[in-house]
């Protein structure tokens, strides 16, 4: 398809410096169309004119996607890992959780299975010059469950109700050192400005369905979820019952297209393989997510459709840097060298993952720098580093993990794999309520354990990964890595607005966490939902939520 330069300028005349550089890149091929249209989304240009430039560029319109052509009327039935906690958007962080919070609850966009942001409540937003700023637009005419016009009051108290230390929520590993009480300001009311500490080119992501504790609420909020279920989303709840179930109906009143199902019924599992006979036997439509290592049955099953998502969730090994055996970075990095990556994506993961490079930069994110030197297992270094190290008669240490998805395995695995260089390894798996404890320093399984595995759900940016895990102040920093060199760094990434910039830091990034090796991230495995056939329009995402609304029966 031809350039057309008239239109192609004509579009370029309405945007930002910062938004023509990006024009530059995809014209000059530096940035591939996909990264054009999620970087762009990012900086709040619309789909309609990131499609327009597309087809000005002569490389074809941007897709849109259609609803699925279905009967109006079914009952859905999902099977679901059941909530750990009571739902709350303040505290919920467990899948089971995630997925009731959204079946109600709307966020300002939704982060979608490509990583291009769509509006949700929010219509658009952009940058002031350096990104300390952003201003959302909001939709006008949505109503709360209980009656209520969602307005720009609803957004402030919602943040602050966030970010407000007194309060303790979940969504502190991703505002600590970004966003503080009082910093989200009413413009007007169908305007917010998010006024940020420091500028963060990535900020769209983290008010998104990213952050799946960000669910507008009623600024007249007073705590206990789950007596009213109050949204603004597509269904309203019907019955929830802890530990059982739940359901829920079409909302009436639903600012967009209206829901599809009559009605869709949650129950709760605390296993996998009880949801998986559950499906085989007729009782359920849909798992919410299956993990490929317990789940060969339906993979290869062609009765069965699997939604397959690429993300960046990822089993983090973590190795205590001011605690012996892994004081010394050689003897993190000795470990690192032992873990077969392709035989954990190819075996372990039944090929549905892809291999990690120990850093938080999975080939998924536009931003990751692909000249980055893969690692991969050489028993014969990891030896001599062991040596170096004056490790060479190796040590016994104890890896205690969560009991969840393929980590029992997984462990196994590394267990097997570095005692070809000397270490006993001993492993310790617990139900997640009991390793995570109560998520503090010195009150947790995890935070205070000298080696330890712990799951960790995708997010469509690696700002979380960095802040939550990696930074000397993290909150939930189980490596205990204190680097000020990478604190640098990873600020710099925060900061920069331009997805070539991102891209040059995330490499220095990758390359310092190669050398320094606090934590292993092994690979990145794919969001996987097994829907059976005839069950058409379910919208998973990689958070575990699952998206409903034009979803049906043929």
């Amino acid at each position: 398809m031809p350039k057309n330069a008239s239109l192609l300028d004509g579009l370029r005349s309405e945007l930002t410096p910062l938004e023509n550089h990006l024009v530059d890149g995809y014209v000059d091929g530096r940035v591939n169309r996909r990264e054009f249209l999620r970087h762009g989304s990012l900086l709040g240009l619309s789909m309609p004119f990131l499609g327009r430039v597309t087809l000005a560029t002569g490389f074809g319109a941007a897709s849109t996607a259609a609803r699925a052509n279905v009967q109006r009327g079914a009952t859905l039935r999902v099977a679901c890992f059941a909530p750990t906690v009571a739902v709350d958007p303040l505290y919920s962080g467990d899948e089971g959780g995630i997925a009731m919070l959204q079946q109600v609850g709307e966020f300002l966009c939704i982060d979608g299975p490509d990583l291009v942001l769509k509006p949700c409540l929010a219509t658009s937003w952009k940058p002031n010059q350096d990104g300390t700023v952003w201003t959302f637009t909001l939709r006008k005419g949505v109503k709360f469950h209980s009656g209520g016009e969602m307005k720009a009051d609803d957004v402030v108290a919602t943040f602050d109700r966030l970010v407000d230390p007194k309060n303790a929520s979940k969504a502190l590993s991703v505002y600590k050192g970004i966003l503080q009480k009082g910093a989200t300001r009413k413009v007007d009311d169908y305007t917010v400005e998010f006024h940020l500490d420091v500028p963060n080119g990535n900020f769209p992501y983290l008010v998104s369905s990213d952050t799946y504790n960000a669910i507008i609420l009623p600024a007249s909020y007073a705590g206990d979820f789950e007596k009213l279920w109050d949204g603004t989303g597509p269904f309203k709840i019907d019955k929830y019952t802890p530990k059982v179930s739940a359901s829920f109906v079409p909302n009436a009143n639903y600012w967009g297209p209206k829901p599809l199902p009559a009605r869709t019924e949650f129950t709760f599992f605390p296993d996998i393989q009880p949801a998986i006979l559950a499906f085989q036997g007729g009782q359920v439509d849909i798992i919410n997510a299956l993990p490929a290592a317990s789940g060969v049955a339906l993979l290869n099953d062609p009765r069965v459709d699997i939604i397959s998502i690429k993300s960046a969730a990822h089993q983090l090994v973590h190795m205590r840097c001011d605690m012996e055996p892994f004081k010394d970075p050689r003897v993190r990095r000795a470990v690192a060298l032992c873990l077969d990556r392709e035989k954990l994506v190819r075996g372990l993961m039944k090929g549905h993952a892809v291999i990690g490079n120990d850093s938080p930069f999975a080939s998924v994110y536009p931003s990751t720098d692909p000249t980055v030197p893969q690692r991969k297992q050489d028993i014969a270094q990891a030896k001599e580093l062991m040596k170096a190290a004056g490790m060479e008669k190796g040590f016994q240490v104890t890896l205690s993990g969560q009991q969840y998805l393929e980590i029992p395995v997984y462990v196994q695995l590394i267990q097997n794999w570095t005692k070809e260089i000397g270490i006993d390894l001993k492993l310790n798996l617990m139900d997640y309520r009991t390793y995570v404890g109560d998520a503090l320093y010195g009150k947790s399984p995890w935070l205070d354990s000298v080696m330890g595995c712990l799951a960790w759900f995708h997010r469509g940016v690696p700002n979380v990964f960095l802040t939550g895990s990696l930074m000397s102040a993290s909150q939930w920093n189980a490596a205990h890595f204190k680097n000020e060199q990478f604190d640098t760094l990873a600020k710099s990434y925060f900061a920069a607005l331009d997805l070539e910039a991102q891209r040059e830091v995330a490499g220095k990034i990758s390359r310092f966490l190669l050398d320094e090796s606090p934590m292993l991230y092994g690979y990145f495995y794919n969001h996987l939902t097994p829907v059976k056939k005839g069950v058409r329009g379910v919208q998973p995402t990689a958070m575990k939520q699952l998206f409903l609304q034009d979803a049906g029966k043929a």
